[in-house]
């Protein structure tokens, strides 16, 4: 397991199975300062990683515009963009963006699933990172809107991919439930599942991952710290953007015993755990500054044993509700 190691998606273009979220360039959960952002930039590509996935949803989309404004130095083929579809930034008196320290101002989002909007967002996007096309295009969060994404959203990037404009399509969610029915239902290249696997929540491996084996559809896993409490387990420590509750703090703190009695730090595991499972191709994870990026990345190429995962694997089921 290394972090630079390319992997070849189900469309083809292959990727750094470590590659970096740039919600923190929204300024989720805190401010990142433009050098901070410069950092995170050069230090993964200094390290090989050359996958940057980034949203309109990120900053109302600000993570686009820095994300594109700092990697304009570079060429064009250097590095791989993913970005999302179904939300469209519309102009708005709101100031405030809670959560997001770094928002575009007087400006808020809209849910947008129509052909019309699917097109209009990717166009959008392409503006705001300065690019004439990405690599990878998922459809965004359509928790509320399954029908529409499929049989509205999901044409237009098809139409899309066969025209060469982008060369990998998917869905980027939360849920199991609708990337399942993707997969079964259309051609998609790559799930990003957010959260669903990870060292405190594995209810992607019930029916997603299977059907994606089955499907050849490459996955990516994204959120494996689940928001921050699988870093450090502490009362007010984030599961999900939501504070943790006491079961789960609870649950999370016996995980992270497990490992520390083992000589592995919670962070290790949690980086590490989501390639272990065969549909998994790639993990993301957001960095704020180099430092990060370096941090993530030495406790990411840390092996763990093969003794020590089979000792989990028993540990959890002993976790499971009965």
């Amino acid at each position: 397991m290394a972090h630079n190691t390319l992997v070849t998606l189900k469309s083809g273009i292959q990727i750094p199975e470590f590659g970096i979220g740039t919600s923190p360039f929204g300024g989720l959960f805190a401010s990142v300062s433009e050098s901070a952002v410069q950092e995170v930039i050069s230090t993964s590509m200094t390290l090989g990683l050359n996958y940057f996935d980034t949203a309109p949803h990120y900053g109302m989309g600000s993570a686009e515009e820095r994300l594109g404004r700092n990697t304009d130095h570079l060429p064009r083929n250097s590095f791989i963009v993913s970005t999302k579809v179904g939300r469209l930034i519309v102009a708005s008196e709101k100031t405030d963006d809670p959560g997001w320290e770094n928002s575009t101002p007087s400006v808020e989002r809209i849910f947008d699933f129509s052909a019309d909007g699917i097109e209009r967002s990717l166009i959008e996007s392409l503006q705001r990172l300065d690019m004439e096309s990405v690599e990878m295009v998922f459809i965004h969060d359509p928790d509320g809107a399954a029908n529409q994404a499929i049989t509205e959203a999901y044409p237009v990037l098809e139409r899309l991919r066969a025209e060469g404009i982008v060369k990998t399509i998917g869905v980027g969610i939360t849920s199991n439930e609708i990337p399942t029915r993707f997969i079964n239902e259309t051609d998609i290249d790559v799930v990003l599942i957010a959260l669903r696997y990870t060292l405190l929540d594995q209810s992607a491996a019930k029916e997603l991952l299977p059907a994606a084996v089955k499907k050849g559809v490459s996955v990516i896993a994204g959120g494996v710290f689940n928001s921050g409490i699988l870093t450090d387990p502490k009362v007010g420590a984030t599961f999900n953007y939501e504070v943790a509750s006491p079961e789960v703090l609870a649950r999370a703190q016996n995980i992270e015993k497990f490992f520390t009695d083992r000589g592995v730090s919670l962070a290790q595991a949690a980086l590490q755990y989501p390639m272990r499972h065969p549909a998994i191709s790639a993990i993301l994870v957001g960095c704020r500054n180099g430092d990060e990026v370096k941090k993530n990345v030495e406790l990411y190429n840390t092996s763990i044993s093969e003794d020590i995962w089979n000792e989990f694997d028993n540990f959890l089921l002993g976790l499971l509700p009965r």
